[in-house]
């Protein structure tokens, strides 16, 4: 087994915490420190289906993206969402290490996988926000080519949809080829300055509102909006491998009660 305090550890390596952004609350967030861990679940979101498959796993850690805590908590009672999901891991003794926007500018976290997951080539951070110990940039987004030049939005769009399984994307076509192409996973739509500025013909990420497909439709750039859980959750099965990798002893498994929270009809 391993104590959360060096599963913690692990991530603050990997995803240093230090990266996280002023408004963020990354972190060891539930738990104690010491106690004693043989069973992690991976999660984007940490809900009460989510809790009770880790109850039901015998997880004694769940290490999610978003934050279970989010903003001012005044108090902990069963009066509101969170309140609710907090006495719920406290009562099963269940600890929560969120990692999040620590993750999304890590090497190998969120922007690495998704712009993995879409085939991009030697892609470089969207916006560097710093170096790391070895003198290598990091920062929010992901930049790089798809290889064997440009192809038509419309194949880019199919390859998009297959590779996070979606049953769709929303896409605003600027009339350009796709081959220079920036992906920020969850809602990265104010960063259209820097992909322009990049010199990217492409973006895609989620949650963009009408204003930025104008800009992006006068700037001649594509925009694909594939949805804030689809461009995220391809980290959680990064970061199964970083804790099964470090920590053999211990069962680690990957949330299956979780998914988009709307459908398409």
């Amino acid at each position: 087994m391993a104590t959360v305090k060096e599963i913690y550890a692990l991530l603050d390596r990997k995803a240093p915490f230090r990266y996280q952004m002023d408004f963020d609350n990354a972190g060891f967030l539930v738990g104690r420190g010491d106690a004693q861990v043989s069973g992690i679940l991976v999660a984007l979101d940490i809900t009460p289906a989510v809790i009770q498959e880790a109850v039901d796993k015998n997880c004694q850690l769940i290490v999610a993206h978003h934050p279970v805590i989010w903003g001012k908590l005044g108090q902990v009672t069963d009066e509101t969402s969170t309140g609710r999901k907090v006495l719920a891991l406290i009562e099963q003794g269940i600890a929560a290490i969120c990692a999040h926007t620590n993750l999304d500018a890590a090497e190998g976290g969120v922007n690495t996988q998704l712009a993995r997951r879409v085939g991009l080539t030697d892609p470089v951070p969207l916006e560097v926000d710093g170096e790391d110990e070895e003198g290598r940039p990091y920062g929010v987004g992901r930049v790089g080519l798809l290889p064997g030049g440009p192809v038509p939005l419309a194949d880019f769009t199919a390859l998009v949809k297959t590779a996070l399984d979606l049953d769709g994307v929303r896409v605003m076509d600027a009339g350009v080829p796709v081959h220079k192409v920036a992906v920020g996973g969850g809602a990265c739509g104010s960063m259209l300055g820097q992909v322009k500025a990049m010199g990217c013909d492409t973006f895609l990420t989620s949650d963009l509102k009408h204003d930025l497909y104008l800009e992006a439709a006068d700037l001649g750039i594509n925009l694909l909006d594939a949805g804030h859980y689809s461009t995220e959750t391809v980290v959680c099965p990064a970061l199964a491998q970083w804790l099964r990798e470090a920590f053999p002893q211990v069962e680690v498994s990957v949330a299956q009660q979780q998914g988009e929270v709307f459908a398409y009809l």
